[in-house]
């Protein structure tokens, strides 16, 4: 059992979420024997409910997000008299009814009663329940697709959480589908792969989407420590009718010897002042003419048109724009 603040305990026990590898999807040959989710581009929860119709959310680092969600709530009363633990993932969805983590950090971390109401309202959160690892008993030596059928007959529906399906055996369809979603990937779950907490397990495969970019380098703040004077990270661009926007900074994935190649040729290019049409606030910025075009990849864009987990992959020499 679960010890309480109050030094009781509680009818389910404490556990952590697994953790899917980065990697292919598995071979056409070999589908029959998985199951594929949507990834979702969201914050993992561990649902936790007593089946007194209350419910205690915790996230993966192991803390407390019960009061962070309040929408969330009310999913106890669907889960009364039954005590059970189950897996999600928090996400916002925008306009298109799209995950946006951008707005989702917006509610991460909050409790102030007053704000998390008011943030309910602006940017309700969704809570995708996809496994279950607790009901009246453990379930964790039970294979996914048991557990699977199990959480779908639960019946858990609500304006603020769902069961998304999943499929047996067709990879590559779901990777098209969440293509043509605008979803960030692909978690393929062997069948027979039993509940490993806190284990970062073969038996789940995580496929993301990435998207490759060329962006113009406008300026670049410098790097510390060993890499004093050189650059930590350039600031991207990209054109429109209006000029140069600016869209981030992209400093991880660059090797030593690429940022003192890069040292030299923006050192050449230094001007006084920003290249870009819009506000770029930093203060330590050294500007460049907008000459070199860099290859990046990319996850996806935030809610403030900024790039998401970039990668510097290369500079394009082939693309470099003259004066």
């Amino acid at each position: 059992m679960a010890p309480t603040a109050e030094g009781g305990s509680v009818p389910y026990p404490v556990i952590r979420p697994m953790l899917a590898t980065v990697a292919p999807l598995p071979a056409g040959s070999e589908e029959a024997a998985w199951a594929f989710e949507a990834k979702w581009d969201g914050a993992r929860c561990v649902v936790n409910t007593s089946g007194d119709g209350t419910v205690r959310l915790v996230t993966r680092a192991g803390n407390d997000a019960t009061s962070t969600y309040p929408e969330l709530g009310p999913l106890g009363a669907q889960l009364r008299g039954r005590p059970a633990v189950l897996d999600g993932e928090v996400v916002v969805l925008d306009a298109r009814g799209r995950p946006d983590f951008g707005l989702l950090q917006r509610r991460m971390g909050v409790v102030n009663p007053r704000r998390t109401a008011r943030l309910a309202m602006e940017h309700p959160v969704h809570l995708v329940l996809f496994d279950i690892m607790y009901l009246g008993g453990s379930l964790l030596g039970t294979p996914y697709h048991e557990r699977r059928a199990l959480l779908s007959g639960l019946g858990l529906r609500g304006k603020n959480w769902s069961v998304p399906a999943h499929v047996v055996g067709h990879g590559q369809e779901a990777w098209e589908a969440s293509l043509r979603g605008g979803i960030e990937g692909v978690v393929a779950k062997r069948l027979t792969s039993l509940y490993t907490p806190g284990v970062r397990s073969p038996e789940w495969r995580k496929t993301k989407h990435v998207m490759t970019l060329d962006v113009v380098i406008g300026g670049w703040v410098a790097g510390h420590g060993a890499l004093g004077g050189l650059p930590g990270a350039v600031l991207a661009g990209v054109e429109e009718p209006t000029g140069l926007r600016y869209v981030g900074s992209v400093g991880s994935g660059m090797s030593d010897r690429e940022r003192r190649d890069l040292a030299d040729y923006l050192g050449v290019l230094a001007r006084p002042r920003s290249p870009f049409a819009d506000p770029v606030d930093l203060p330590d910025a050294h500007w460049v003419e907008p000459r070199l075009v860099a290859e990046i990849t990319l996850s996806g864009w935030t809610s403030a048109g900024r790039l998401r987990h970039p990668v510097w992959h290369r500079l394009r020499p082939d693309l470099t724009r003259l004066g």
